[in-house]
């Protein structure tokens, strides 16, 4: 939120450092929308669970604990008989992550086709139409489809493209024209979608806005801050990191201002300032994929580093004198 404010001040465009991830993930719901369920709801509800591409390994033990728990759909069926089932949905030589108890997901591929390919021809198949490739396993899908009270699809925007993510929507709402399915949105990285939730509430937009007029405008790609940089464009560059700073590349005499928990200045940057981690070094509030939500954290190692927001606001007292920024 300080950093927000701080490039609402001097006219500046924000980021994430993953823009590129969180980007996909922001304009799924800027430009086509989705239907999406609480991670909650997914660990009760939920018996067939669909994991499409790769998810982040911060997702493993999420999924893990869903192979391991059957939903709370009716009463208990100690017999195992009750358990999810677990597709995934990727080229040949995919791996899901971790189940319990040694179970594997079924593998619904289009031998190296990309995932993008694999949902269309997946999405034509569910509609009684026929496709240049099948997709392997489908059967055992339409089985457990049809037999399903609400399946869920697990997705996430690291290392899936946008276009992949539109077409699994419309496989989703295809479902939904006949029973109901829902998808679980499981962040590429938990601090960037919370930036973009905090961007959205503060600003009206997600992240890769800008003030350079006075008032925020929303432009992906103009305000793509990896891609400013690299055009020279940025005359100055300051950066939040919890660790080390990698210098990008630039066309100009751009200066970096780098905040990162660091004990030695940061190669190429003009200002090195030693910050905490958020959770470690002192409190704070952070997006939570397990509940899909903000949720306070205590400090696991406390120490005397600043927090970011900290100084920024120290930084802006310097820059203009008008009201204090949020914390």
């Amino acid at each position: 939120r300080a950093a927000i404010a701080l490039a609402e001040r001097v006219g500046a465009a924000y980021d994430h450092a993953d823009g590129a991830a969180v980007s996909r993930e922001t304009a799924l719901f800027t430009d086509k929308g989705a239907m999406t369920v609480a991670p909650g709801e997914t660990r009760r509800r939920a018996d067939v669970v669909v994991i499409v591409g790769e998810l982040p390994q911060i997702h493993h033990e999420f999924v893990g604990e869903l192979s391991a728990t059957v939903p709370d759909l009716s009463a208990p069926d100690l017999t195992g008989k009750n358990q999810r089932e677990i597709f995934l949905v990727g080229s040949n030589g995919a791996s899901a992550p971790p189940l319990s108890n040694g179970r594997t997901a079924t593998l619904l591929s289009c031998g190296e086709a990309s995932l993008g390919a694999t949902l269309a021809a997946l999405r034509t198949q569910c509609r009684g139409r026929q496709t240049s490739q099948p997709v392997s396993n489908f059967d055992d899908f339409a089985k457990a489809l049809e037999a399903a009270h609400f399946p869920v699809f697990l997705f996430s925007g690291d290392a899936t493209e946008g276009l992949a993510l539109e077409m699994l929507q419309g496989l989703i709402a295809d479902l939904n024209r006949k029973s109901r399915a829902s998808g679980l949105h499981l962040p590429a990285r938990e601090n960037g979608w919370g930036s973009a939730l905090a961007s959205t509430w503060m600003a009206g937009f997600p992240l890769r806005t800008g003030f350079a007029r006075g008032f925020p405008e929303f432009d992906p790609w103009r305000y793509d801050v990896a891609r400013m940089i690299a055009a020279g464009e940025a005359d100055l560059h300051l950066r939040i990191s919890s660790s080390i700073v990698q210098p990008q590349k630039k066309r100009n005499r751009m200066a970096l201002i780098a905040l990162a928990k660091t004990q030695k200045p940061v190669a190429g940057a003009a200002v090195t300032i030693a910050i905490g981690e958020a959770g470690v070094d002192h409190e704070a509030v952070v997006y939570s994929s397990r509940t899909g939500s903000l949720r306070s954290i205590d400090a696991r190692a406390a120490s005397e580093l600043p927090s970011a927001a900290t100084v920024i606001r120290l930084v802006a007292s310097h820059v203009s004198a008008e009201a204090a920024l949020p914390c």
